[in-house]
């Protein structure tokens, strides 16, 4: 279990270290051939932002040697909207008072045939935390009736136990993503007062419980701005690190939200302006050069076309992050607020502007190795 490596390392302690971080450690970091969890920590310290320049480019050389010149496309789809959590950053925390809403299969073949209309081959299912409306029922319901209509299926919902991750593994799903939102245990407790996702330690284990069930893919973030996000970040760079070391059939992906505005919303701990959040994209693929690096419409058009070549290997266009948001009921009240708001179409001419490859589909069943 990664909790075993987590309680050997101490919050303050790793936030002193990168904080008290040079910046010949970092040029040292940025000339090491096999990078550390302490180079890591160097190139995404304070020390490291005058070698921004020089970390970018580097970035955009190892992205394009391991994942050439593309961009893979996807979009979420939200199920639904219901959550027994109370989280004082999520527009839909128990205790906001909006309509629930959780979609039937004809309103997710509605939502579906709009997506398809786009041309996506790749979907994130995402539903709020409530295992009654939209547990394992719910799932072996709609995911056969997704399932016929995508290449890939990722699913982003409540933390589940290892014999229903290897339930959706045979329905198809092929990728599981799990935010931990803050590795700062005193600090989770205070941003998750009720509701299942309170418990830290078993939220913590699940890529383990992912990891054992051998989905194909484990997508791991941390939500920028909750604490310390250099510090987060960190600590997410160890969870990689051990899991790849542990679970080698399963591919890795990285993911970077920004604390965005929702209703009842939360001032940011600590704010992450767009030249930092550029060196920690960086520095994650000067870390680990096969994990793919995930980025979503919560950013602006400027800085989503800007860092296309530097290090991201897939995003999201045309999303709405409200169930039924496609086609059934657009105007209800979205988990997030979107600030890149651009159809697919106008995405993939910026893709094709930057002399990258627009993807759709790079992922069939027959291609998975047993």
């Amino acid at each position: 279990m990664f909790t075993t490596t987590f309680d050997q390392f101490d919050w303050e302690t790793e936030k002193a270290s990168i904080y008290n971080k040079t910046q010949i450690e970092a040029e040292k970091a940025l000339l090491a051939k096999h990078r550390t969890y302490e180079d890591f920590k160097a190139l995404i310290a304070p020390a490291a932002l005058p070698l921004l320049e020089q970390m970018a480019l580097l970035s955009q050389r190892e992205t394009q040697r391991r994942f050439g010149k593309t961009i893979q496309l996807y979009a979420p789809l939200y199920l639904s909207n219901e959550c027994q959590n109370i989280c004082t950053y999520c527009g839909f925390s128990l205790d906001n008072k909006i309509p629930r809403k959780t979609l039937t299969s004809l309103e997710i073949l509605q939502e579906i045939a709009v997506l398809k209309k786009m041309g996506y081959q790749h979907v994130l299912l995402v539903t709020g935390e409530a295992q009654q409306q939209v547990g394992m029922d719910y799932f072996k319901k709609v995911i056969p009736l997704i399932k016929p209509h995508f290449a890939h299926i990722a699913m982003e919902v409540q933390p589940l136990e290892e014999c229903d991750y290897r339930i959706l593994r045979q329905l198809g799903v092929n990728t599981i993503l799990v935010y931990q939102e803050t590795y700062h245990q005193s600090d989770y407790k205070i941003h998750h007062t009720k509701g299942k996702k309170s418990n830290f330690r078993y939220r913590l284990e699940t890529p383990d419980r992912i990891g054992r069930a051998e989905i194909h893919k484990i997508g791991l973030g941390v939500l920028l701005g909750l604490d310390d996000w250099r510090t987060d970040s960190a600590f997410a760079a160890l969870h990689l690190q051990y899991l790849e070391k542990t679970y080698w059939k399963s591919k890795f992906s990285i993911s970077f939200p920004r604390l965005r505005p929702h209703a009842g919303g939360l001032e940011p701990k600590t704010v992450i302006n767009d030249a930092e959040l550029v060196q920690l994209i960086c520095a994650w693929r000067l870390f680990n050069q096969d994990v793919e690096l995930s980025m979503s419409t919560r950013e602006s058009q400027n800085f989503r076309n800007n860092i296309i070549k530097l290090g991201i290997t897939s995003i999201s266009a045309g999303s709405k992050t409200n169930p039924g948001g496609y086609a059934v009921e657009p105007q209800s009240l979205e988990q997030f607020e979107i600030d890149d708001t651009r159809t697919p179409e106008e995405i993939i001419e910026v893709i094709k502007q930057a002399g990258y490859d627009p993807v759709w589909k790079d992922w069939d069943a027959i291609l998975q190795l047993d």
